[in-house]
This record gives structure tokens, C-alpha cells and sequence, in this order.
């Protein structure tokens, strides 16, 4: 028991000095930029930062939710701890937010003077100098939105760019991580930050199981409750998700020419075990819709439904349908897509997109706590006759 408590003393003062200010981990930070996406694929990112750094054995630095918001031409930066709780995320890995270590730990270990700016390539920009267009070389880490906004939220520069190719971000096999201490040592590099998340898209399958550690804030918990216990019947319900903006409209006519859209590994598996993507399944029509519902409300006892969308809610068409099971269809006003996806993890049974990584999200908090989850339109009764529980993958 001494020797347990002696080893806490000193992972307690390994972060913090005997005066009580904050001491840099020698092990170094992975800072990054959230730049791609939207929420959904910024926590696919996540994770997978998440995953790196642990590798790595650097404390991750939790950068701000990047939102675009309707007619504002910069994004917005959002603090991480205003959406997720930290403490769970420190039980699995050293983290802290972007605005206490800049504020705290960036004026002693990463001065203005050495900020470098990581990139796998060159990302080339072209600038107007005297009337004649340039091309620059470099990471130009802040050319363009979100990157100039992120960044000049902490006032951020960068004095140089770092190329760090053929290196990878898998650390789950072979020796990455061992190749990135040895070029970049935390003595010489003790902040690694990255032009984008240095991860991949959707998660890698061997970080999915960390969304276990990523737990909702209190308020938006509580905003989910409220609606749940004010709105809907004090009963099991069906949480859905429904994707059918125009964006989303486009984006499924590429199915036809891949195996693989956004999250559908979600259902589909990574070597597309689970078979491959339909059109059904990144836009299911309104009789798809109808049909497993129906089936899912003969099946249990549920008495509301929750609809999340980007676009049309179906709100009169499911109650009109649904009208003999006499149940409540229900979205939350106004919108607010964090709490829409508590609300959807809290549900007795999840239906959702097998290509978005919106439902992707609330699939894997829902594997965390052993919830029962389900796609629309899958698995494609078109190419296989055996009975397939929807919420075996």
C-alpha cells in the first residue's frame, strides 16, 4: 500500500512543481489542428490523435471543436471541455487543453521563435507579390479556413515548416512510434504540432474502443435529460438518425464507385467483410424507413421515437405511419446537434446512417455501454438470404 501511494505522490508531481505552477512533460506534447470536417469526422480524428499520442507517449493537447457557423466567412473555435469532460480522457492518457497550455506551459517550451509547423508534404500556396503570383513552399499551416482562424485564436505563428514523410500515424503495428522518437526526440521537438490530426479518416478500427473515454460535459448531459424526461414518455424509445440534406444528397451518388464511403466501415467492416455499400444504405427512402421501424416497434416496447436530422426530420410522415402503434415522434427545438447526440445515445435502440460519421459517433458511445444499435438498410436483403441481427457489428 506505501509503495502505491508513494508511485500516485509522484505521478502528482511529475505535472506539477512544488510551487504549484504547471511543469511541461518532458515526454512532449502533440498539438494539431482539427481542419477537416465537420463534428463528426473531428471525432474521428480525435481518437485517433488520441491513439498517436499515446503511442508516442506525448500528452495530447485537446484543441477546440472547429464550427462553421451560417454566414460568418471564419470558423469558430469552440474549447474542448465545453462539449466532453476531460477527467475520463486522463484515465486512459496525459491530456490538457489547448487554452492551459498555451497559457501556462507555450511561453517556456514552445516560444514563438520554435514554433514549427508539421505536415506529411508540402502544401503549396500561391501568393501575390508585386503583381507576379509566387508559389510557397512549406507546411502553410495558416493558408486558408479553418487553418488561419485556428491558429490565430491562441495567436499562433509558425517560424518553419517540417516535412515528416514517409512517417505514419499507425502506431498499432510495426514501429512507428519507436521511428518518430528517434527523429523527433521530445529533448529537441517537445511539441509536435500538426497541420491537420495526425490520424485517419473514418478511425482507425484499433482506436474506436477510446470513444470510452470521451464522456459528455454536465450541461450538455443535462440538456439531453431535460429533453428526454420533459419530451418524450416515460418508456423505452427509438432514437434515429436521419441524413438527407442536399450535401448528403450528393455525396451518395458516389457510391456506385466505391466499396468504402466515410464511416461505413461502422457496418461494413474495414476489408468490407459485411459486404458493400448501397444506395439504401447512405439514403434510405421513406418505405425503408417505415418498414424497420414498424418492425423494431412490434418487436419492443417502445412508445416514442427521436428523429436527429440535417435536413427533414419526416416528422408527419413516420406519425402518420406509425399511427397504430400510438407512439410520440419527436426533435429537439432549437437544434442542437451535441445534445441531439446524447439524446441518441441515451436511446433504448439506435438507428442510424452507415456512411455518416454523425451516427458513427453515436455508435461507438453506444458499443462502449453495450447498447443495441442498427443501420438503415443493412444488411442488404438484396445479397443475402440468411437472417442477420441488425445490431451484431
Amino acid at each position: 500500500m506505501f509503495l502505491v501511494s508513494s508511485l500516485l505522490i509522484f505521478l502528482n508531481f511529475h505535472s506539477i512543481s512544488s510551487a504549484g505552477e504547471l511543469e511541461a512533460d518532458l515526454n512532449g506534447y502533440v498539438l494539431y489542428c482539427p481542419c477537416m470536417g465537420r463534428f463528426g469526422n473531428q471525432a474521428d480524428h480525435f481518437l485517433g490523435s488520441l491513439g498517436f499520442a499515446r503511442g508516442l507517449n506525448r500528452t495530447l493537447v485537446l484543441p477546440p471543436w472547429v464550427e462553421y457557423r451560417p454566414n460568418e466567412v471564419k470558423s469558430h473555435q469552440v474549447p474542448f471541455d465545453f462539449y466532453f469532460d476531460v477527467k475520463p480522457l486522463e484515465e486512459f492518457h496525459r491530456v490538457i487543453t489547448m487554452e492551459k497550455f498555451m497559457r501556462e506551459l507555450a511561453p517556456k517550451i514552445w516560444p514563438p521563435e520554435k514554433r514549427i509547423s508539421f505536415c506529411y508534404m508540402a502544401r503549396n500556396s500561391i501568393a501575390n507579390k508585386g503583381g507576379k503570383k509566387e508559389i510557397n513552399g512549406g507546411c502553410n499551416a495558416k493558408d486558408g479556413n479553418p487553418f488561419g482562424p485556428f491558429w490565430d485564436t491562441f495567436n499562433i505563428d509558425f517560424v518553419g515548416s517540417e516535412m515528416y514523410a514517409p512517417l505514419h500515424y499507425d502506431v498499432h503495428h510495426g514501429k512507428a512510434a519507436e521511428k518518430w522518437n528517434e527523429k523527433y526526440s521530445p529533448s529537441k521537438w517537445p511539441v509536435l504540432a500538426f497541420t491537420g490530426a495526425p490520424a485517419s479518416f473514418p478511425v482507425q478500427e484499433e482506436n474506436r474502443g477510446l470513444h470510452q473515454y470521451l464522456k459528455w460535459s454536465e450541461p450538455v448531459r443535462s440538456a439531453a435529460m431535460s429533453f428526454i424526461h420533459k419530451e418524450l414518455p416515460n418508456a423505452p424509445f427509438i432514437g434515429i438518425h436521419l441524413r438527407n440534406g442536399m450535401d448528403w444528397v450528393r455525396a451518395c451518388q458516389h457510391i456506385p464507385e466505391t466499396r468504402n464511403l466515410f464511416s461505413s466501415p461502422q457496418c461494413l467492416g474495414y476489408n468490407n467483410e459485411h459486404g458493400t455499400a448501397t444506395p439504401a444504405m447512405c439514403m434510405p427512402n421513406k418505405e425503408i424507413i417505415i418498414r424497420q421501424l414498424r418492425q423494431l416497434l412490434k418487436n419492443g416496447n417502445f412508445e416514442s421515437i427521436f428523429v436527429a436530422s440535417d435536413n427533414n426530420h419526416m416528422l408527419k410522415e413516420l406519425a402518420n405511419a406509425l399511427k397504430k402503434f400510438n407512439v410520440v415522434v419527436k426533435k429537439l427545438e432549437p437544434s442542437n446537434p451535441h445534445v441531439e447526440l446524447a439524446i441518441l445515445g441515451m436511446s433504448n435502440h439506435f438507428v442510424g446512417n452507415c456512411v455518416s460519421s454523425f451516427s458513427s459517433f453515436v455508435k461507438r458511445e453506444r458499443d462502449s455501454r453495450g447498447l443495441p444499435s442498427s443501420f438503415w438498410a443493412f444488411p442488404d436483403q438484396r445479397s443475402t438470404k440468411k437472417s442477420v441481427r441488425h445490431d451484431e457489428f
